[in-house]
C-alpha cells in the first residue's frame, strides 16, 4: 500500500503541486467573480466574470479573512468584493462612504459630507435613465427608476472607523448598505476594475465579446 501511494504521488506530485498553488493563488492574489444580479447595472451586467484584485487592501492569510499586511485602504468610488454576514453571500457594490464620512441620499441625489454630487443624464428609457454620476470626482453610470423606490432617499449616516458604506450603481435595485447595513472593513476581500469575459443570460449564454477585458 506504502510502495503504491509513493509511486502515484511521485507520479502526480507536480500536478497537485500546481493544484495547490493555483488554490493559493485565487484565495490571496487574484481571482474572477461571477456577477448572477443586475445591481450595478449599467456598470456590470449579468453574465459578467470581473477580475478580483485580492492584493489591492491586503496580503492575507490563504483561505481566511486574516490580514498580515494592510497595503491601502478602500477609497470613494471603488468596487469592492466582500463576504458579507449578514446576507450570507459574496456581494459587489461601490464605495461611497469612507470612515469619518456623512452620507445622505434624497431622491437618488447622493449627498456627502452635505455637499450634493453633481449629475449628467446620459440616456433614457420608458422605465429607467441612466446618468453620469461625479462621486467626488469619481465618474461613473448609475441607473435610477423614474417612479423613484423606497430606497431613493435616506437620512444622514455617519461612517465609523473600520466600516464603509456601499451602494450599488443600479440604485434603486440593489440590496446594499441601505438594505444590509455598513460593511466592515474585514469583510472586504478585493477590488475590481475590469471585467475578463461576459455571457448573456438571456441569448443562451453566447459571449458579450464586445465586453471582454472591459475597464470598469
Amino acid at each position: 500500500m506504502t510502495s503504491r501511494f509513493n509511486r502515484t504521488w511521485k507520479e502526480n506530485r507536480y500536478f497537485v503541486l500546481f493544484l495547490v498553488l493555483m488554490f493559493v493563488f485565487r484565495s490571496s492574489v487574484a481571482d474572477w467573480n461571477s456577477v448572477p444580479t443586475g445591481s450595478m447595472k449599467p456598470t456590470i451586467l449579468e453574465g459578467d466574470r470581473i477580475l478580483v484584485n485580492k492584493m489591492a487592501y491586503d496580503v492575507r492569510v490563504p483561505f481566511t479573512h486574516i490580514s498580515l499586511l494592510k497595503i491601502s485602504d478602500p477609497a470613494r468610488g471603488d468596487i469592492v468584493i466582500f463576504d458579507s454576514d449578514v446576507s450570507d453571500k459574496r456581494l459587489v457594490k461601490r464605495v461611497v462612504g469612507i470612515p469619518g464620512d456623512i452620507i445622505a441620499m434624497y431622491n437618488n441625489t447622493l449627498y456627502i459630507n452635505g455637499k450634493p454630487q453633481r449629475y449628467e443624464e446620459v440616456s433614457t428609457s420608458k422605465q429607467t435613465a441612466d446618468w453620469m454620476e461625479n462621486l467626488s470626482g469619481t465618474e461613473h453610470f448609475i441607473r435610477i427608476k423614474h417612479s423613484g423606490s423606497p430606497l431613493s432617499s435616506f437620512r444622514p449616516v455617519t461612517v465609523p472607523e473600520g466600516y464603509y458604506l456601499v451602494l450599488g450603481d443600479n440604485r434603486d435595485n440593489s440590496a446594499d448598505s441601505r438594505v444590509i447595513g455598513l460593511v466592515p472593513r474585514d469583510e472586504i476581500v478585493g477590488r475590481s476594475s475590469s471585467v475578463v469575459l461576459s455571457l448573456d443570460y438571456d441569448n443562451y449564454y453566447m459571449p458579450r465579446k464586445d465586453r471582454f477585458f472591459q475597464t470598469l
